[in-house]
């Protein structure tokens, strides 16, 4: 069902009723009463337990109904992101929307040349440079596993890659506790220190249980951390409908919905009050072909239960937008990249990445990534929904120009033609004037646009000392761990 959003005149769609979402916090509350959950952190075991948890002999630890109700009333019900240079650029709250790309596929297609290849530095560093050009795209994450590193080295470099090429907030991914220490230790140095950071986060952490309920010891270990720093942090499955849990959607939905909370109990018990985002995904397994699928229509109202959830909750919502099972950026990915972003924007969903994934997150395509800015900017200019004051309805125009006439030359039309939505990289031109400038596809437009910007866009650079500081933790890392 539609219903006014919070925040302008735009709608939102609504997957599940008030009712619906009640049956579902019972479900997943019995499942952490019921069932329990293995939590492979002693820490984490030991907060729980004090906070009246109770853990069998076979090593399950039962949560109590009031305890998840403390840490959903605890936790804020807004997070506020900035940018490198202290502004702030996402208020995750509401309805609010807001896009970036993914984190780590595994191979790059070369836009110009086709060739699917795995990601160097360079290749990342183009990558963010890209995104850091592109006005719709909100946010950015790491893109690309590097090739050419040590893999123990790959999230610290990525990490400072992203700083050094985007001012734009980032998302991260890290190894285990000691990689996300030294991410925060780069962010506070681009943004003036460390407490500095806390009350003004350039970074949110995406951490993950192990699905069918268990609490890894370096994701914990991760999510306290963050606790600790107020690093906005989620704590999200990667549902694999079918296997990792149940292959219907609400059981996803119930199974999924207490992994989150119990991760949002740890968190809360660490440090009451620190932020967190409430969200996981569903890739389901297809069962003809046993890959994990994205952008499904299960997928998509899986997103919408969640950002139903979030709401309920009264917690900012994490999901997905912009990705595609397609293998090449093709008819596939443009119409399931597009249904994502389209359907997570109406659902209200606060932050949304993955734009430019393929392959089902195993390949990034930077062509995949310039069309979605269009479509975000499509899909915001429909948000804003339709203006009904007087000097939007018109009438005064209407009777000057009366029966017969036109609107051209009204002054009505040449205060407002200005405001209507325009393209980046559509072709609006009739067929004569598209093929005297070339007769250029929309795929050939998107390369040119992707030269442009790797020719032409510098984006702001640190000041020297602080990439020396940043350089100084990447060496660090290198020497503790003989990378």
């Amino acid at each position: 069902m539609l219903y006014a959003s919070r925040h302008g005149r735009g709608m939102a769609f609504r997957t599940l009723s008030v009712r619906q979402i009640q049956e579902i916090h019972s479900a997943s509350c019995r499942i952490l009463n019921e069932v329990g959950v293995v939590v492979h952190h002693d820490e984490a075991k030991d907060l729980l337990e004090k906070a009246g948890a109770y853990t069998d002999g076979s090593g399950r630890t039962y949560l109590p109904d009031s305890l998840v109700e403390w840490a959903i009333r605890t936790a804020p019900s807004r997070i506020t992101v900035y940018n490198r240079l202290g502004s702030p650029a996402m208020w995750l709250e509401g309805s609010n929307v807001y896009f970036g790309t993914g984190s780590d596929t595994l191979y790059y297609i070369d836009p110009f040349s086709g060739e699917r290849r795995t990601w160097a530095k360079d290749d990342v560093a183009s990558a963010v440079r890209v995104v850091d050009a592109l006005p719709e795209i909100d946010f950015v994450m790491s893109m690309g596993m590097l090739g050419d590193v040590d893999k123990r080295m790959n999230n610290r470099v990525q990490y400072a890659l992203m700083v050094k090429n985007s001012v734009k907030p980032q998302v991260v991914i890290a190894e285990d506790k000691d990689t996300l220490a030294d991410i925060i230790e780069m962010a506070a140095a681009a943004v003036g220190g460390g407490e500095k950071l806390k009350h003004r986060p350039i970074f949110a952490l995406y951490c993950e249980p192990t699905s069918p309920l268990q609490l890894p010891y370096e994701s914990v270990g991760k999510l306290l951390l963050a606790a600790e720093h107020r690093v906005p942090v989620n704590f999200a499955c990667g549902a694999l409908a079918g296997a990792s849990t149940p292959v219907t959607v609400a059981g996803t939905v119930v199974q999924a919905n207490a992994e989150a909370l119990c991760g949002l109990v740890v968190h809360q018990l660490k440090n009451p009050g620190a932020p967190f985002l409430y969200g996981y995904g569903d890739s389901p397994l297809d069962m003809r072909t046993m890959q994990a699928v994205y952008a499904v229509p299960e997928a998509l109202l899986l997103q919408g239960c969640l950002c139903d959830l979030a709401r309920y909750y009264e917690l900012p919502s994490w999901g997905y937008a912009g990705c595609s099972s397609s293998k090449a950026f093709d008819e596939q990915a443009v119409v399931e990249g597009t249904m994502f972003t389209l359907t997570g924007a109406l659902q209200g969903c606060n932050l949304m990445h993955d734009v430019f994934y393929i392959e089902s997150g195993r390949t990034g395509s930077l062509e995949l990534l310039v069309l979605s800015n269009e479509v975000i900017s499509r899909v915001r200019y429909f948000l804003r929904g339709v203006d009904t004051s007087p000097e939007y309805l018109t009438v005064e125009a209407i009777k000057r120009v009366g029966p017969g006439g036109n609107f051209l030359a009204d002054d009505h039309t040449a205060d407002h033609f200005r405001e209507s939505w325009q393209p980046d990289i559509s072709d609006f031109n009739g067929y004569e004037a598209w093929a005297a400038s070339g007769a250029k596809t929309m795929g050939q437009r998107i390369r040119d646009k992707i030269k442009k910007i790797l020719d032409s866009h510098r984006p702001l650079p640190l000041a020297p000392d602080v990439e020396k500081q940043i350089d100084g933790v990447i060496l660090k890392a290198q020497e503790r761990i003989g990378a």
